[in-house]
């Protein structure tokens, strides 16, 4: 079972393998429809496509995020239409360094599937490594996918406001530098972050060639957060809930697991104009 990373030359081993799924989730928030078509031009042979907004999103609605998490019961239905059950290894991909295919990874362990993984390095470490690719649209074989949710993974505005009001969290933001202290905001109306979070933007987990550092690394990267006490206290939040998930894996990979995902971040944070906005570092 590989529960974190892949490497390209692993996934390679087992494209042949039936309990092995592959996700495509290539994806440009300036460009929802970019994915989709860059995958149906090629793909890794037998991959699937899950769009962020359709597949692995519900609608955004006044008080929500611009990625609210589907309904469970909806997201265990589409994964048992494309195939997943108890048996299948899942490995996801996008453009590159993971942070839209690290999404369905933390959105299969919240449904209890740990059967999941990133490919390291993504479809730019598999093109350009000469690995196979394909043009055709596989059609899924259907499964029996039973959901074992486990909403303790993540976290709602109310909790957090109340775990940050009584110091029971040590918050992480994934977004970048300028975003976080408030100098741009090119996706949502107000700029600036959570009062309390610290800033490790998701970039900072990849090497200059776009893959995981290795957990050494990492561990080093996440432990003066974490600090003495337990992963489970860290919350880790973006603009949307989506490359947060990136420093989920990230501390996993590292070691430092067990913390949990603030769903609804940055863009669901300033929906209510008395949550407090600080700026600068």
């Amino acid at each position: 079972m590989h529960k974190t990373l892949v490497p390209a030359e692993t996934l390679n081993d087992h494209l042949e393998n039936p309990d092995w799924l592959i996700f495509d989730c290539r994806f440009q928030l300036d460009d929802p429809d970019w994915g989709g078509l860059v995958y149906e031009q090629s793909h890794i042979p037998g991959a699937m496509y899950a769009h962020l907004d359709r597949d692995l999103s519900s609608p955004k609605l006044p008080d929500t995020g611009r990625h609210p998490l589907p309904d469970a019961g909806k997201f265990a239905r589409w994964l048992g239409e494309h195939g997943v059950d108890d048996g299948k290894q899942v490995v996801a991909y996008d453009q590159g360094g993971g942070a839209y295919a690290a999404r369905l990874w933390w959105m299969l362990r919240w449904l209890g599937h740990d059967a999941a993984a990133v490919l390291d390095g993504g479809w730019s470490a598999w093109s350009s490594g000469g690995y196979p690719v394909s043009d055709v649209v596989p059609e899924p074989n259907p499964a029996a996918f039973e959901a074992d949710v486990d909403d303790d993974l993540w976290l709602t505005s109310a909790q957090l406001e109340a775990a940050l009001k009584n110091n029971r969290v040590r918050l992480i933001d994934a977004r970048g530098g300028p975003r976080f202290r408030g100098e741009v905001e090119p996706l949502d109306p107000r700029a600036g972050h959570v009062p309390g979070a610290v800033n490790l933007p998701f970039t900072g987990n990849l090497d200059e060639q776009g893959r995981f550092k290795d957990a050494r690394a990492l561990e080093a990267r996440f432990e003066p957060v974490v600090g003495d006490g337990a992963g489970s206290r860290v919350v880790h939040m973006c603009g949307s809930g989506v490359t947060a998930c990136h420093n989920l894996l990230a501390m996993e990979v590292a070691g430092l697991g067990d913390s949990r995902l603030y769903a609804g971040s940055w863009s669901e944070w300033i929906t209510d104009p008395r949550r407090p906005i600080a700026t600068g570092e």
